[in-house]
């Protein structure tokens, strides 16, 4: 294969819904091709691409469906990146939506006033507003959250994320992926 030629596989739980949206659920040829060896994927969809071993030729895989269901976690995890996702990467005191890097967390109750790190507490700031709100606490400066923060479901993370299609997105997968844009040819 040339340089640039990555080939991955859209992978989908076994009720055909992609393991994640973002970031979306892909794996690279080489671990779909071994999946499909030890029989744990189905082939739904292949690439024109064809490999070869000395006895063996096939179509890489663009969608493959496991065999097994995987049960999505209950609770998510607690990450920055989740926390920006559960707010749909909008700053929760202007509103104003950001790329991730331009994005910080703020706690609504800040950790010197005994503020703690959990879903309840962090919110989704923008560097602006988070140097603004400062220490302080949120009626003190005028400064509350747009939205409640609360711990997501994994089911309200995957609805979020459905909102932030990849850079690309190969044809054979648009019949799996639902995203509130529409997807270009």
């Amino acid at each position: 294969m040339s340089p640039g030629e990555s080939f991955p596989a859209l992978v989908l739980n076994a009720d055909f819904r992609p393991l994640s949206y973002f970031p979306l659920s892909l794996w690279a040829w080489q671990d779909t091709i071994k999946a499909v060896f030890l029989d744990r994927v189905n082939v739904v969809s292949q690439y024109d691409r064809v490999i070869h071993s000395p006895s063996y030729s096939m179509k890489l895989p663009s969608v493959i469906a496991l065999k097994e269901y995987v049960t999505m976690d209950r609770r998510p995890a607690f990450t920055r990146f989740n926390v920006f996702l559960r707010d749909s990467f909008r700053c929760q005191y202007c509103g104003d939506g950001f790329p991730s890097e331009d994005l910080t967390f703020d706690h609504v109750v800040p950790r010197s006033r005994g503020g703690r790190t959990t879903w309840q507490n962090v919110v989704t700031a923008c560097q602006t507003c988070n140097l603004r709100k400062g220490n302080r606490m949120p009626r003190d400066c005028q400064m509350l959250p747009l939205d409640p923060p609360d711990m997501p479901t994994t089911y309200h993370l995957q609805e979020n994320g459905r909102g932030f299609p990849p850079n690309y997105l190969h044809k054979s997968w648009s019949d799996f992926l639902y995203w509130d844009s529409e997807l270009e040819s």
